[in-house]
């Protein structure tokens, strides 16, 4: 059988999602869960891949298991998982359901805080100067315009295109908060930080709307400001076609 799981989780402690050799990530904290409740090693497949220090409240994995899972099988491995990592749901797939290649869009929100607020130092960035908003709102806009995101991408990124599709880009306002929102079929590496990052020039008057689009054109990763800090950012859902997650286990 093949089973989607959903999972939440604080990045900070996690030196990112995907696994690595000597090196604590929230893939390999889950990987340890499942193989220790099951009693037989369990290798997951992510749908994205998040950076060190970056969140997500909503994430998933797919797994194959011959075996019946454990019937509580969501406490018990919520038992051994570490604190900041949370199973939330178990969902019976067809077999050839693919967490990463069925996704249709992944949606990000990164925040922006302008008065000190302890509440937020390890869930976004304080950026205590001035910003035109009406600016970044434009700079956002202007994203939806193009589909090689090159500009936008770090260094030895192993992919074979750097087209995306964003269907969302735009900045909310909420107290002294200012968040982005950007949906896309796919991202690339470094991607929303790189894209907050030159907007935030835009917003202070240092890069002209002009010099943003000769950015996004030139592909060029070094014409893009990816200075910004990974606790800002949240992977916020992870959409698949209707009636892929319809069998929902109750565990």
């Amino acid at each position: 059988m093949r089973y989607f799981i959903e999972v939440a989780y604080k990045g900070a402690k996690f030196n990112g999602f995907q696994i690595q050799e000597n090196a604590e990530t929230v893939q390999s904290a889950i990987d340890h869960a499942l193989s220790t409740l099951m009693r037989e090693k369990i290798e997951t497949t992510g749908s994205s891949r998040t950076d060190a220090g970056v969140h997500a409240l909503q994430n998933f994995l797919h797994f194959d298991l011959e075996k019946p899972l454990h019937p509580q099988f969501i406490y018990k491995v919520n038992a051994i998982l570490p604190p900041d990592v949370v199973l939330r749901n178990v969902y019976n797939v067809k077999d050839d359901a693919h967490s990463r290649f069925a996704a249709l869009s992944r949606s990000y929100e990164y925040t922006i805080y302008m008065q000190k607020d302890p509440f937020l130092q390890d869930r976004g960035y304080f950026f205590p100067y001035r910003l035109d908003v009406d600016l970044l709102q434009e700079a956002a806009g202007i994203l939806k315009e193009y589909q090689d995101f090159t500009t936008f991408s770090k260094r030895n990124s192993q992919v074979k295109t750097y087209i995306c599709a964003i269907k969302e880009s735009r900045w909310t306002v909420d107290g002294t908060r200012i968040v982005y929102n950007v949906t896309a079929n796919r991202f690339l590496r470094g991607m929303v930080r790189g894209l907050v990052g030159t907007m935030l020039r835009v917003g202070r008057g240092k890069m002209t709307m002009q010099g943003f689009r000769d950015a996004i054109e030139s592909r060029n990763c070094v014409n893009a400001d990816f200075a910004v800090p990974p606790q800002g950012l949240f992977l916020m859902q992870v959409a698949y076609p209707e009636g892929l997650l319809s069998d929902k286990m109750m565990l």
